[in-house]
């Protein structure tokens, strides 16, 4: 029970992501929403999320994680009652911001809730691996879910659902959730707020360029406010006592080549995901039934994927996943770039399956990778960069390809466009994982149990970080 409690709001999380894409065309047609409209309403939710993440661990610290959990689910509640009550697409966007604040308060909580569940070692681990696979099944039943939904009661009962879901989750945290205590952490609200507006403002550029043009007095002067808050948080975090990330997490190169993966990952699948709603819409004519159908398998090879790449890091360490993982999604995002308006979809569905496989195969091993950078001091703040580097990867993907979609006509070409700068972000990351991850130093040593593949990274991490 304290399990399905904690899972609440991930599940919401997941299921909100991927249903929400499966809606695109009817909240198009419902709402007279343009295309640069479309990516407000998937990115507005990213924005507030990935701004908001890092500020939501430390209000969990001060204010203790129970609280925050609960507060996290009301605020995404009362977001998603807002977004099913939306009488326009600007309604919509600004219920979407609303609901990536909450969810930024309860996702780090929920993991901070779990690990104070448990104080036996093992028996945690068994938890952590339970209530991923529900996280990883609400994934994978998130399109289909939403694809029902959409075509049976209309593109706003996605969100109604929240309502009774979110309820009974507050509810059940109030009975079952431990309540750990709060102590003292500097919340840093100026650092957070340069943050959050230069995330904010580059999304405008992003966004609206296409549709104000690049060289308009708006999206200038959002381009130059972006770049002089960025500036401002680096001096910022440079002269600070305790930075929002602690500086010894700088200079581990592991943990930066991880984040960076974190962010490709996000980047390509998320762009892959919207740009697929739209041309199995737009292209093959597909209802929001179909549409769910064709990301099934997808969110599906991933799951699988995930408990094969924990086999594969208990034995071989992280790098070996990693550079499979980032290499196969290159080589499936390239192989995508040839899709035209003609091709079947069941090959484009391949494709994207492939892509989501090889992602799913890295993404344990990234994971492991960065806690094994922070070590117990710096868990914590390791995992809030890894999360908040991914959402912001999956702003910049939606923008990105919302960007090409807006200014090509052709599919042939948009395809090209779109799948070429996603296998980009993978070839990158993958340059980077050979470049600073070193093969584990235990991986000629069998493993006997696949939970120690965690543990053996962590030793190959640290060991890279005395090098």
């Amino acid at each position: 029970m304290l399990l399905f409690t904690l899972a609440i709001g991930f599940v919401m999380a997941m299921i909100d992501v991927t249903a929400v894409n499966t809606a695109l065309s009817a909240i198009s047609t419902d709402l007279d929403v343009p295309l640069d409209g479309l990516v407000w309403v998937v990115d507005g939710y990213t924005l507030t999320f990935a701004a908001l993440l890092l500020a939501g661990g430390a209000l969990a610290d001060r204010h203790g994680a129970k609280r925050a959990y609960q507060a996290g689910l009301a605020v995404f509640v009362l977001g998603s009652v807002l977004c099913a009550l939306a009488p326009s697409g600007a309604a919509l966007v600004a219920a979407r911001l609303l609901q990536g604040s909450g969810a930024a308060l309860f996702m780090p909580s929920s993991l901070a809730l779990l690990t104070h569940a448990e104080d036996d070692e093992k028996r945690r681990a068994k938890m952590f691996g339970a209530w991923a696979a529900i996280v990883s099944a609400a994934a994978t039943a998130g399109p289909l879910a939403g694809g029902l939904l959409v075509e049976t009661f209309g593109w706003r009962s996605i969100f109604w659902l929240n309502l009774p879901v979110g309820l009974l989750g507050i509810a059940l945290a109030q009975v079952k959730a431990p309540a750990p205590r709060a102590h003292a952490r500097e919340l840093r609200l100026a650092s957070h707020a340069l943050g959050a507006g230069a995330l904010a403002a580059l999304a405008f550029v992003l966004i609206e360029g296409p549709v104000l043009g690049w060289v308009s007095v708006p999206v200038v002067s959002a381009l130059v406010a972006s770049a002089t808050m960025a500036l401002l948080l680096v001096w910022d975090e440079r002269s600070a006592a305790q930075p929002i990330l602690p500086r010894a997490l700088y200079g581990i190169a592991p943990f930066r080549a991880a984040v960076l993966t974190g962010l490709a990952i996000n980047f390509g699948s998320f762009g892959h995901l919207f740009v697929l709603s739209l041309w199995m819409q737009g292209v093959q004519g597909s209802g929001a039934l179909g549409t769910g159908l064709a990301i099934l398998p997808m969110t599906a090879a991933a799951g699988v994927s995930n408990v094969l790449s924990g086999r594969a890091v208990a034995r071989h360490g992280t790098r070996m996943p990693l550079l499979t993982g980032m290499g196969g999604a290159a080589v499936a995002a390239l192989l995508l770039t040839q899709a035209t308006a003609a091709t079947p979809a069941w090959m484009v569905v391949a494709g994207g399956t492939l892509m989501f496989f090889a992602v799913g195969f890295a993404i344990p091993a990234m994971t492991a990778t960065v806690m094994g950078a922070g070590g117990k001091a710096h868990a914590s703040a390791a995992g809030a960069a890894l999360n908040a580097s991914r959402q912001i990867g999956a702003l910049l993907g939606v923008a990105a390809a919302g960007t090409v979609l807006h200014a090509v006509r052709a599919w042939e070409a948009r395809q090209e466009i779109v799948y070429t700068l996603f296998a980009a972000g993978f070839a990158i990351a993958w340059l980077a994982v050979h470049r600073r991850v070193q093969p584990a130093a235990a991986a000629a040593v069998p493993a006997a149990l696949p939970e120690q593949g965690v543990s053996r990274a962590a030793c190959a991490i640290r060991s890279s970080r005395r090098s």
